[in-house]
């Protein structure tokens, strides 16, 4: 094994990280000048090797940042497997902080401890120091003195260890010889005392017999006395009963009248508590009767003012109903007028229109001959005439293509506007009958509307009915709610405050978890059948009352884990899978009744009742109930609540009635339920009250909405009014189209004839030759047709005369019906559709809901009216059924009140035979007091003064009295102390005995140990002084050196020990010196004191090898240990090291040429300005290059 590699950082003045490459496993050395850090790369190895202790080992440099921690880490090859790892390679690293250190084991953590030990186990001993040498070392032990040579070779002897157990030993023999003496010194003291109490014992026993007939004296006076105040208690005993049953009997009396008056009381309460109920919800129907008065005198007054207001209104519907018909009467006559002119108006106009085309004709026909005669002179020739007469009849022609197109036209907008006058009058008749629906519309939605409202005036009375008998329950509730709450305060006062926390917690628990198997605490399941046997239940179960009754233990645990994670409470759980109760049999007799047959549960809960009160029986009075626990062993009480345990225990007295459990349980029970019941009445008043206003929500929105529907309803009629208003116009104005259309019609129509007349004239003549004038018919038709165009005008003048006439009339008939009669129709119609619609509608309903409304008040009137009276008369009755419970309690607290007096006297009477009994009771336990400080009597006492009269026995007692006072200063512990002063002595003895025998165990521990001292120290010598002679010779091979062992006996003063050998005093050896020879093996040789300076280091490192052969070690260190060697002694030094790093690795550090000749690998040390060091590998020329410049320096 040896060290492979060594990595430093941090360390001294290695603040960077070096990585040295690995060492050979023989010989290595390293070079570097004064202050570079070699020592400080020595130190790190040894400060792995745990040599050195955690001091100023950070690095402290120029650098600004302060180094934190520092770590050395070295690779060992343990190839031979010296360190018991099982790998080829250990790592041991460790890391310096500013407070603690770090040890790590093949890159795991480990312990200082742990790194020791594998140390040691790999051979580096540390009764051995010497494979690790720094510098000084040499030279210190140059210096040594003999003794401290002998130190030396004690510590590679290992005789440390004898040496603190000889230590140890003579302390534990120190402490034994001191105990020894005070054992000694206690059996002196022992020996004198027992012979003292020797001579005390006989006067004590004089004593004894004096004080024995002292005490039977003293027994028999006190047991004289002890049955005296025996019979006097009885006496008085037997007196108290018989007061005793008395009182018994008053007190029961005194109970009974106690719950009557509670129960008068709590009448009282209860009637005075309807008696304002009943007067608070007579003041409120009081108040709603003046309401519903004042509220029907309203209603009359504006019944009388709507009948008054519709009488108006119905005078002036009528006026308006007379004018339109009187106007419909004039439109009908006026229609009727018209429709008789318009015929004939008609056939005089189509008259007049045929007379005109006739005359138009004529007159065509007539400037026809006239231009043709006109022509007859215009032109030359006929062919002049003919073209001419061929461009007009074009023209003509032409022309009358264009006024047939207008007349197809106009003929085309004339069925047209036929067509949209047939549209506008169907339209015009839909929005009437859409009027008209609108009308019957609005009719029925009001109709419905009146429906409506009358059935939510209904509801509406039915809410406050709802609204009075919920004011009332939630009156009721609130009472039922204060006293259940008193209730159950009343009995929370009963349990301990953690109790009533507990069931609390459970209820909450149970309903907040929903689990069925609490069935909450006893007192809630069960009933008493009969009030009298209260008082036993409740006594009999205690404060198992309030156990609290689960299926399993399962539920058990689940509320109580709940309970101590929320700390709330504590109580009792019972859960009915566990309970195994087992019941004596109980007692047949008519004088005692099993408790539990006075219960009423339900039967699953059989197991905890069973566990409460399956063990008591009701007996009459305590002597039955005595009897009873004797014969049956069972537990029994009475009515009253005394009870007799069937172990012995007997308890009872006064019970307070007014605190009873089971009264307040009864009474949580009752006001639980009305509470319940009442609530529950109150919420479905609630409920009921919220479904009627929820229908009343609804039909008001029904109203709204039907409201709505009318007023859309009215706004499309009004829409259709006006829409009608409109297409009427556009009917007029269509018409009015028509009628021009018409005319024009005619007209192209005449104008068309004409220009068929006079085509047909221009053609006539265009076959005609040209003359110079116009043939005589033609004048004759001209003289014929002047006539008749004259004529025909005169006709068509006298035609439109008369025409004009017609249409004058026709046209004042149209103006009368349009303009006048027919808007007058309309503004008429248009008020009385807002009369019957608007206000007369209005008024109408609002008078037939007003006079519904005021039926309705009328019998909500009588029906108060009745409330009130019943109320009143309900009032009185519970008026006088107070005054009647005032009595009956003012003469219940009378008698209890002159009870009570007689209580307090027989109270005082008690109190006297009490005092009377306690003073006798006191003398009694005074007499049993003395005479159990009497202490054990003898058998003679209890019968020898039996027979003695008291005087004698006094005069007795005080003649032995006199006697005793002789014996005031005797021992009266004189047995007591020989006796135990006999045991101390025997304690005492044996613990000296065993103190010897431990003392001379001791002495022969201590001297083994100082013989095998001294053979390990011999043994050590021999080899230590054989191998120096041998490393000797080898250094010095013409000298001879040897190791001489200083003994005790050598020296001729033993009185100068030296401060060494004083602290053993067998200690045989005082130290070791040195003669050596450098020249001669015969010579005796020099005393190391005799050499020069070399040779003592020469010498010093020979005894270091020497050491070192008695324990080798894997590797050594060495550093500048042929510092002060001469050149000669270098070289063998450097040889020995070559030769012994064939077993073992050797890294020295040096400034000599000697040791590098033989060394095989170099390493070198470098220091910058900073203060850091750093090391790497270097050749043998390069280190002898060093070596030579330093001792050229020198």
């Amino acid at each position: 094994m040896y060290i492979k590699t060594l990595t430093i950082q941090g360390f001294k003045s290695y603040r960077d990280q070096t990585q040295i490459e690995p060492f050979s496993s023989k010989h290595n050395v390293v070079v570097g000048r004064n202050g570079s850090g070699k020592s400080n790369f020595f130190a790190g190895k040894s400060f792995k090797s745990l040599q050195y202790k955690r001091v100023s080992l950070l690095h402290e440099g120029v650098s600004d940042a302060a180094t934190l921690s520092a770590f050395v880490e070295i690779v060992f090859d343990n190839s031979d497997n010296r360190f018991p790892t099982g790998h080829d390679e250990v790592v041991l690293r460790r890391t310096i902080g500013l407070k603690k250190d770090e040890y790590s084991l093949d890159r795991k953590s480990a312990s200082k401890a742990d790194v020791m030990n594998l140390l040691e186990s790999a051979g580096f001993s540390k009764s051995n120091p010497y494979y690790i040498v720094p510098q000084g070392r040499i030279t210190a032990l140059t210096n040594a003195k003999d003794h401290e040579r002998l130190a030396l070779l004690k510590e590679v002897a290992g005789t440390k260890v004898y040496e603190q157990r000889r230590t140890e030993s003579l302390r534990i023999m120190a402490d034994t010889d001191s105990k020894r003496t005070k054992i000694n010194e206690l059996l002196e003291y022992i020996e004198s005392r027992l012979e003292e109490l020797e001579e005390e014992k006989e006067e004590l026993k004089e004593f004894q017999e004096k004080d024995k007939e002292r005490r039977c004296l003293e027994y028999a006076l006190y047991q004289r006395e002890l049955e005296d105040v025996g019979e006097a208690l009885v006496e008085i005993e037997e007196d108290r009963k018989a007061e005793l049953h008395g009182a018994n009997i008053r007190r029961e009396k005194f109970s009974e009248r106690e719950k009557e008056m509670q129960d008068l009381e709590r009448d009282i309460l209860e009637a005075k508590h309807a008696q304002e109920t009943l007067a608070q919800t007579k003041q409120d129907a009081q108040a709603e009767l003046t309401d519903f008065v004042r509220t029907r005198t309203e209603i009359e007054c504006i019944i009388e003012d709507l009948k008054a207001a519709g009488a108006n209104a119905g005078g002036k519907r009528q006026e308006l109903e007379e004018e339109l018909e009187q106007i419909q009467l004039r439109i009908h006559e006026k229609q009727t007028a018209l429709d008789d002119i318009f015929p004939e108006w008609e056939d005089r106009r189509s008259k007049e229109l045929a007379e005109k085309r006739r005359l138009d004709e004529a007159s065509l026909r007539l400037a026809a001959l006239f231009a043709k005669q006109g022509r007859a002179t215009k032109f030359r020739s006929k062919s002049e005439r003919d073209n001419f007469l061929r461009h007009e009849i074009d023209s003509l022609n032409t022309y009358k293509t264009g006024q047939r197109t207008a007349l197809e036209a106009s003929r085309a907008e004339l069925e047209s506007l036929r067509r949209s006058e047939r549209e506008i009058e169907e339209q015009i008749s839909g929005a009437q009958e859409k009027i008209e629906d609108g009308r019957k519309k609005v009719k029925e939605l009001g109709d419905e509307v009146n429906n409506l409202k009358e059935q939510y005036k209904d509801l509406t009375e039915k809410r406050k009915d709802l609204w009075r008998e919920d004011t009332k329950l939630d009156s009721l509730v609130s009472r039922a709610s204060d006293e259940l709450r008193s209730a159950e305060r009343s009995l929370a006062g009963m349990m301990d405050k953690d109790t009533g926390q507990g069931l609390r917690a459970v209820d909450n628990i149970a309903e907040r978890l929903k689990l069925p198997g609490v069935y909450g605490p006893l007192y809630r399941l069960f009933q008493v059948s009969d009030p009298k046997f209260n008082t036993s239940v409740e006594l009999t179960a205690g404060n198992s009352l309030f156990h609290v009754v689960v299926d399993t233990d399962e539920t058990a645990s689940k509320v109580l884990d709940i309970m101590l994670k929320e700390k709330t409470g504590r109580v009792t759980f019972m859960p009915l899978n566990r309970l195994k109760p087992k019941n004596p049999a109980m007692p047949t007799g008519p004088d005692a009744e099993p408790l539990l047959s006075k219960l009423i549960y339900d039967s699953k809960f059989d197991k905890a009742f069973s566990q409460v009160f399956g063990k008591t029986c009701v007996c009459r009075d305590l002597n039955i109930a005595a009897a009873y626990v004797k014969s049956h062993g069972i537990n029994t009480i009475t009515l009253d609540g005394d009870k007799v345990d069937r172990k012995g225990a007997l308890t009872g007295g006064y019970h307070d009635v007014r605190r009873s459990r089971i009264e307040g349980i009864r009474n949580v029970g009752t006001w639980r339920d009305k509470y319940e019941s009442e609530r529950l009445k109150s919420t479905d008043v609630k409920r009921d009250i919220g479904v009627v206003e929820q229908e009343i929500t609804q039909m008001n929105g029904r109203i709204v909405v039907l409201n709505g529907q009318m007023t859309q309803v009215r706004e499309a009629r009004e829409r259709l009014m006006d829409e009608g208003a409109s297409l009427v116009r556009a009917r007029e104005k269509v018409r009015e189209r028509i009628g021009r259309v018409e005319g024009d019609v005619e007209e192209l129509e005449a104008e068309l004839t004409g220009l068929e007349a006079k085509l047909g004239a221009l053609s006539a003549e265009l076959k005609t030759p040209l003359s110079n004038g116009i043939s005589a018919e033609e004048e004759q038709l001209i003289v014929a047709l002047g006539k008749e165009v004259d004529k025909r005008k005169k006709e068509v003048v006298e035609l439109s005369r008369r025409k004009n006439e017609l249409e004058a009339k026709k046209n004042a008939l149209e103006i009368e019906l349009k303009e006048r009669l027919v808007k007058r129709q309309e503004d008429i119609q248009a008020r009385l559709d807002a009369l019957g619609e608007g206000e007369d509608d209005a008024s109408v309903d609002d008078l037939e809901a007003r006079q519904r409304e005021l039926r309705s008040l009328t019998s909500s009137i009588q029906s108060l009216t009745k409330k009130v009276q019943g109320m009143d008369k309900e009032s009185e009755n519970l008026t006088s059924k107070i005054q009647e419970l005032r009595s009956t309690l003012e003469k219940v607290q009378a008698q209890q009140t002159e009870d009570s007096r007689s209580m307090s006297k027989q109270q005082k009477t008690t109190e006297r035979y009490l005092a009377k009994r306690q003073m006798l009771s006191a003398k009694k336990d005074e007499c049993n007091r003395n005479i159990r400080d009497l202490g054990v009597l003898p058998e003679e006492a209890f019968e020898k003064y039996v027979n003695e009269r008291v005087e004698r026995l006094m005069k007795k007692l005080h003649t032995t009295n006199e006697s005793l006072k002789k014996f005031a200063h005797v021992n009266k512990k004189a047995f007591e102390q020989y006796t135990n002063f006999t045991k101390q002595r025997d304690t005492l003895l044996k613990r000296r005995e065993e103190l010897d025998t431990s003392a001379e165990s001791i002495e022969e521990l201590v001297q083994v140990l100082d013989q095998r001292k001294d053979e390990a120290i011999e043994r050590t010598f021999k080899q230590v002084a054989k191998n120096f002679e041998e490393v000797f010779e080898k250094l010095v091979p013409a000298g001879r050196g040897r190791l001489i062992i200083q003994r005790r006996i050598d020296q001729d003063e033993e009185a100068d020990e030296d401060e060494e050998t004083q602290k053993s005093t067998i200690d045989n050896y005082t130290g070791i010196s040195i003669k050596v020879s450098f020249n001669s093996k015969v010579d005796e040789g020099l005393r190391i004191q005799q050499l020069s300076g070399g040779q003592k280091s020469l010498v010093a490192l020979a005894t270091v090898f020497a050491i070192q052969k008695c324990d080798p070690a894997p590797f050594y260190l060495f550093d500048e240990i042929d510092a002060n060697l001469d050149a000669q002694y270098r070289t063998a030094v450097a040889s020995m090291i070559q030769e012994l790093s064939s077993t073992a690795q050797f890294i020295v550090t040096t400034f000599r040429p000697e040791m590098l000749v033989t060394a095989d690998k170099f390493y070198g040390v470098l220091f910058n300005n900073q203060k850091v060091s750093s090391i790497r590998s270097i050749k043998r020329e390069e280190a002898m290059e060093f070596v030579d410049q330093e001792a050229q320096a020198q």
